[in-house]
């Protein structure tokens, strides 16, 4: 697997593809699971589990730390906190961007990468 260092983004790096059938996810997430690559399933019998990385989002109020999936078909989606075990459930709707935020302290078997400097 490719090691990627990203550093926090700046306004405007973030693009949401939404429509009437396509949504987007925020999951925030603790500082310490910075990098770490959180997995989303759709909630269909053998749906493929897609990934991304926590990442420093400077805002207004301070730092906070958060994945983004864009493009989702509506529907349900279980986040995993490791290969067996869901973290949560979320529901995409269409046009919208839906949140969840991460529970307790990070605990994914994922070595977070280290921040860029």
């Amino acid at each position: 697997m490719t090691e990627h260092r990203y550093g926090p983004t700046r306004a405007g790096t973030v693009l949401l593809d939404l429509g009437a059938d396509t949504g987007a996810l925020v999951l925030y997430a603790p500082a310490d699971l910075l990098g770490a690559e959180i997995e989303i399933s759709h909630d269909t019998s053998g749906a493929p589990r897609t990934h991304a990385a926590v990442r420093a989002r400077p805002a207004p109020s301070g730092t906070k730390y958060a994945a983004v999936y864009e493009g989702l078909a509506a529907g349900g989606y279980t986040i995993w906190r490791d290969h067996d075990t869901p973290a949560g459930h979320v529901t995409i709707t269409g046009g919208q961007v839906t949140s969840f935020h991460w529970c307790g302290q990070g605990t994914l078997p994922l070595t977070p990468l280290p921040p860029t400097r």
